[in-house]
């Protein structure tokens, strides 16, 4: 015989009621604390590594797509100028 007033057992929680939404957003301030802890911070010095190295690629990139750039405008001018 089947059971019809079974609840179907996927889903998210097993049995457990929904919570109200401050106690939600407890749990969800805590976890982003818990995991906050587990990161490993850079030193000062990696940190001013790090930012040279990435605004020496945003420069390089800049460059290349400013020749790029340059480089079709010549030659667009080229063929219909």
């Amino acid at each position: 015989m089947v059971d019809t007033d079974a609840k179907p057992s996927g889903g998210r929680g097993s049995g457990a009621e929904k919570k109200n939404i401050f106690s939600r957003l407890a749990l969800f301030i805590r976890q982003v604390v818990v995991e906050l802890r587990k990161v490993i911070w850079p030193t000062r010095n990696e940190l001013v590594n790090y930012t040279i190295v990435v605004l020496f690629f945003i420069l390089l990139m800049s460059g290349i797509i400013a020749l790029y750039d340059y480089v079709f405008t010549q030659g667009v001018l080229f063929i219909f100028g």
